[in-house]
């Protein structure tokens, strides 16, 4: 049986090097490899199109897998990243392209065609800021009379009407998910739950579409990106420590008198469920027990999970303190939500809790560097790097320099590149990246 043939039971023209993942709808496609990967579909089967250039819809949920849009704090893809493709981009349009992209930030996404005559030009774009394994439901309407693109079942642009489009001997070379037709311009993501139409469709199906799927997507609770960790603020007092603040605890009151407790346990309580206006929950508890003077680690998952699995992690929702109620909002509609305290020990003193690198991080408690790169595994967490792979044993992570005979500084080589410049004097003014 091949587990990638589509509802009707047509099978891929070929594939290579995906993988498949339990973090989407059921079951889900994985495009993200360091070898040449693609899942190629034919664009008919049997007389009947199975996708059309001309005029239609593009429908499909995708989540990136090992990056973020930079202005999510991540590092973006890498390059020009393709979602569909029918046939190849050239630079002088002589053979035919028609294709959903994003560019190397993962800042923007964009729709653009060929022909095989010289002609072609981008028809939308539009911004994004996605992050690492939380679902998009992505959503493209084309013809003769205007272009749009949606997002999570929202229009997010129009764009111009399609001229142009592949020539028959590129479609008659299928599409591609996931990848160009040389396995090469990975999305780097997963995908679900493809639908084509020979028509546009409008705002309201695509609307029905998104409402009718989320459920499986933010409600899986295999996907830790459905609860993301809270922004920290680093503190280096008393001791440093690397995730602190409220995150994204608000604080409705404190407890006071008789009905505070404290003692050597610490718990949560008083746990009250509201659904909010934009279909969110929302949820309040109160801290008790505990010490004076210290602040509590809350962390949120929707898996009661403990192992070293880290697409399973807990996420960092800030710090409380004892004797008081907090508000936790946007929290999943669907699914279950568990919270847990943590407390501040540090026996490694890497500016990262006990609770949080046995949860979160997944790092060791008693390590400061758990993967040997001399680098803390507090700095990997705050600098957005895995402190569980050794990046100095990773050639795509170096930065080299070299120097010429009188032993100045001439260039930067490796995966940061760049070009260093010099005053007349021969000192080092900048390094451009």
């Amino acid at each position: 049986m091949n587990v990638w043939a589509s509802d009707y039971g047509y099978p891929p023209a070929d594939f290579t090097n995906i993988v498949g993942s339990d973090l989407g709808d059921f079951f889900s496609v994985v495009v993200d490899s360091t070898n040449n990967a693609w899942l190629h579909y034919n664009a008919t089967e049997d007389g009947s199109n199975q996708i059309t250039v001309d005029v239609g819809s593009v429908v499909f949920w995708f989540a990136p897998t090992s990056w973020s849009s930079t202005n999510e704090g991540g590092t973006g893809p890498g390059e020009w990243s393709r979602l569909l493709e029918i046939g190849s981009f050239t630079t002088n349009a002589a053979y035919g392209w028609f294709s959903l992209y994003v560019d190397p930030e993962g800042a923007n996404i964009y729709f653009s065609a060929q022909s095989n005559d010289g002609s072609g030009g981008t028809y939308l774009s539009a911004p994004i800021a996605w992050t690492t394994n939380y679902w998009n439901l992505i959503a493209l309407t084309y013809s003769s009379s205007n272009s749009s693109l949606y997002l999570n079942g929202d229009l997010v642009t129009n764009g111009l009407p399609v001229t142009v489009w592949p020539s028959s001997d590129a479609l008659s070379n299928g599409f591609y998910l996931g990848s160009a037709s040389n396995g090469l311009a990975q999305a780097h993501g997963m995908f679900d739950d493809l639908y084509t139409y020979d028509f546009p469709i409008d705002a309201d199906m695509v609307t029905a579409l998104f409402w009718s799927r989320d459920v499986f997507y933010y409600g899986n609770p295999n996907n830790r990106a459905n609860l993301i960790s809270a922004p920290s603020q680093p503190n280096a007092l008393p001791v440093f420590n690397a995730i602190t603040g409220p995150g994204y605890l608000i604080q409705l009151s404190n407890i006071v008198g008789s009905d505070c407790v404290t003692n050597a346990s610490v718990w949560i309580t008083n746990v009250v469920v509201t659904l909010a206006t934009n279909g969110t929950r929302n949820l309040a508890f109160s801290i008790q027990g505990g010490s004076e003077f210290t602040y509590y680690d809350v962390f949120a998952n929707s898996l009661l999970d403990f192992s070293t699995n880290t697409a399973r992690a807990w996420a960092w929702m800030g710090q409380g303190y004892h004797c008081a109620t907090y508000l936790l909002t946007n929290l999943p509609s669907s699914g279950s939500v568990f919270l847990i305290l943590g407390g501040p020990d540090d026996p490694d003193a890497d500016g990262l809790t006990s609770a949080y690198e046995m949860l979160v991080s997944k790092t060791s408690p008693t390590n400061p560097d758990t993967d040997g790169d001399g680098i803390s595994d507090s700095w990997e967490v705050l600098l957005a790097l895995n402190p569980l792979v050794n990046d100095n044993a990773q050639p795509a992570s170096r930065s080299n320099f070299s120097y010429d005979f009188t032993d100045w500084l001439q260039g930067v080589t490796g995966a940061r590149t760049g070009a260093v410049s010099l005053d007349l004097e021969g000192n080092v003014l900048s390094v451009s990246q």
